[in-house]
């Protein structure tokens, strides 16, 4: 039986992304169930076929269902463990985890301020104080394992991990925000904009054409 997982709007819909890229660039076949988002009771409805919490993405496996994001990968992990979503040794897997927890949990100001929206013409905007300290701690936390682990790769743990999966949509909000970075992160996110299965997320946001007044304003 293939996993089943349901998503909302490409373009907008970062939570849905994460999981999303992390199973396609590992080759986890999936089914996908996209849902439009805050599009009326209906759709609403939908998801609620799926998952009581009323939220995407949610991962269907036979009579097992797995909500939120981060708790999709690590499901993912253990059922595909030849995947290797995460990192193999120990030190590096903790620290993969502990990035990406600290992206599940934190950065509400540089949510709410930089929206993911695809199609949004890349200008920069006024930031906040503490979305500027949002962008300085996540260029901080790549920056480093960039020189930890760079020797194995390119990728934040060298190969592609769920830690590269949780961040993605960053790498739209520095984009399409034009925000300045370092040199090692325009690297990092040239990397991963050229991973098939990021590039494959992008090219189907931008061919959406649902309009969501509420995230195309600044």
């Amino acid at each position: 039986m293939s996993l089943t997982l349901v998503i909302g709007n490409k373009n907008y819909s970062s939570w849905s992304m994460r999981p999303w890229v992390a199973l396609r660039a590992v080759g986890v076949a999936f089914d996908e169930v996209l849902i439009p988002l805050y599009t009326g009771d209906a759709d609403k409805q939908k998801i609620l076929r799926y998952t009581r919490s009323g939220k995407v993405p949610v991962l269907v496996d036979g009579d097992v269902t797995v909500w939120d994001s981060l708790a999709i990968i690590e499901y993912a992990a253990e059922r595909f463990p030849g995947a290797q979503l995460w990192p193999a040794e120990r030190a590096a897997r903790a620290h993969a985890r502990a990035v990406s927890a600290e992206m599940h949990s934190s950065f509400a100001a540089l949510r709410r301020e930089c929206g993911m929206n695809l199609r949004r013409p890349v200008r920069a905007k006024a930031l906040s104080p503490e979305a500027a300290s949002d962008i300085a701690r996540i260029e901080e936390m790549w920056t480093d394992c960039r020189a930890r682990y760079g020797r194995l790769g390119l990728y934040l743990f060298g190969p592609f991990t769920a830690a590269d999966a949780m961040y993605a949509p960053v790498i739209h909000r520095l984009r399409t925000y034009a925000i300045p970075v370092s040199p090692t992160v325009q690297s990092y996110m040239a990397t991963m904009q050229a991973l098939p299965a990021f590039r494959q997320w992008t090219e189907e946001g931008l061919a959406e054409t649902l309009v969501i007044d509420r995230f195309e304003n600044d």
